[in-house]
């Protein structure tokens, strides 16, 4: 199967490159016994090989023409199902069997691949590891140190959930259409335990997300109303600091406060 044109809609930019996907199959390493999900499958190009290496895949796809030509083709393989969807509400519970959890990999549509991120951050319960294709641009927001222009929310929460691992660089020549932007394959594996203790997860991000809406100001404006200049100090981090500074430990630190603080109030 090879479509002709993509959907401009959908962000959809076919992998063509043979080498490429020998490196991505190569890096992912999957083996007989695993279960593996594939976001974005496409026309197939990763999905051919998967389905070759793995014990069951599945493969969601949210364009309607392309995941009946993929059902179409691999009616006779009984291992893959594929499931016309949208990645961004789809729920990975049901397809865990046999206490094995998923393996994801996938080229994720670049215009919604941080929502689709997010969506997954609260289902690595399921989740063994993730490799994907990302904007180049994306996946070093994702791997960035406190202190760095991409360093932002989605870098302290998927660094709170997950090891992240640059692999390697593709060029916009692999896909067809061309994108105008140089993409890059990643390695995110869930921490059974997170390297800090957050003592609630929704304090946490609502933190992480007020730090960061105003990037240019200070964490004693930025959090007005939610903790305040005495308590920022309280826990060791000065007012006068903004959000782009702060490691995970110190967010972690600032959620905690905003938890007992609320239970005071309560």
């Amino acid at each position: 199967m090879n479509r002709r044109f993509a959907r401009k809609r959908f962000g959809q930019h076919f992998l063509r490159d043979t080498g490429t996907v020998r490196r991505i199959i190569d890096a992912f390493a999957p083996q007989a016994d695993e279960d593996v999900l594939e976001i974005g499958p496409g026309d197939g190009v990763l999905t051919r090989e998967l389905a070759l290496r793995v014990h069951r895949l599945h493969a969601v796809e949210i364009d309607r023409d392309l995941a009946a030509a993929l059902k179409g083709e691999f009616e006779e393989q009984p291992n893959v199902t594929i499931h016309n969807a949208d990645a961004l509400n789809f729920e990975i519970g049901p397809l865990v069997q046999g206490g094995r959890k998923l393996r994801l990999i996938g080229n994720l549509p670049y215009n919604v691949s941080t929502p689709i991120l997010f969506h997954l951050l609260g289902q690595t319960r399921h989740i063994r590891d993730m490799c994907f294709m990302l904007q180049k641009e994306v996946v070093e927001r994702l791997t960035a140190a406190a202190g760095t222009k991409a360093y932002g929310r989605l870098s302290v929460m998927i660094q709170w959930r997950c090891r992240a691992q640059r692999l390697f660089v593709v060029p916009p020549g692999a896909f067809r259409p061309v994108p105008k932007v140089d993409s890059m394959v990643v390695r995110l594996e869930p921490y059974t335990i997170p390297p800090v203790a957050v003592a609630d997860e929704p304090a946490f991000a609502s933190v992480i997300a007020a730090a960061f809406a105003a990037r240019r100001k200070t964490l004693r404006n930025a959090l007005a109303g939610m903790i305040s200049s005495e308590e920022l100090s309280a826990a060791g981090i000065d007012p006068v600091r903004r959000g782009e500074t702060l490691t995970l430990a110190e967010f972690a630190a600032l959620g905690n406060t905003l938890v007992r603080k609320e239970t005071r109030s309560g």
